[in-house]
């Protein structure tokens, strides 16, 4: 089991996105995600979170607000990930690039013309969109999208 977390990076109606595209044997090769990563031991889904964003650009976000939570069974073939999915505010705009790809700041509205996985098409509207906390389950089979479930939670259940 993997945790993990994603984020969202927002300044000024952009969206920092990480276009994988230096590993030759990443399994994002190719595809845009936000900047995240893997817990490491100790560590809270908040220090995760402020960890990957400076590591992965440079920026420290002056603010953050969780989301929703996703589980991907199997997604790398290997193991669960249990990712928690931020958004961030940020007033900085230069970053520097990660050994993992290139950083672009991409407007709001142009995000989902990326060349994405094709779960994230459905849960993006859910990040940017929608006030309520999410928890969703999205499957894929060596790749290849095949079916979600989501709850969303507005206050008590």
């Amino acid at each position: 089991m993997k945790l993990a977390v994603l984020c969202y990076v927002e300044n000024e109606g952009r969206v920092l996105m990480l276009h994988r595209n230096k590993r030759k044997n990443d399994y994002h090769l190719g595809k845009w995600n936000g900047l995240g990563g893997k817990f490491l031991p100790g560590e809270s889904p908040e220090d995760c979170l402020l960890r990957e964003v400076r590591e992965e650009s440079g920026l420290s976000p002056e603010s953050y607000s969780l989301r929703g939570f996703i589980t991907f069974p199997l997604f790398d073939g290997a193991e669960d990930w249990y990712t928690f999915v931020y958004t961030a505010k940020t007033a900085q705009s230069e970053v520097t690039d990660p050994e993992e790809g290139t950083l672009a700041w991409i407007p709001k509205d142009e995000v989902l013309s990326l060349k994405l996985w094709e779960g994230d098409r459905i849960f993006l509207d859910w990040v940017f969109n929608r006030e309520a906390l999410f928890s969703a389950v999205f499957r894929y089979e060596a790749g290849v999208f095949k079916d979600y479930e989501v709850v969303f939670y507005s206050g008590s259940t």
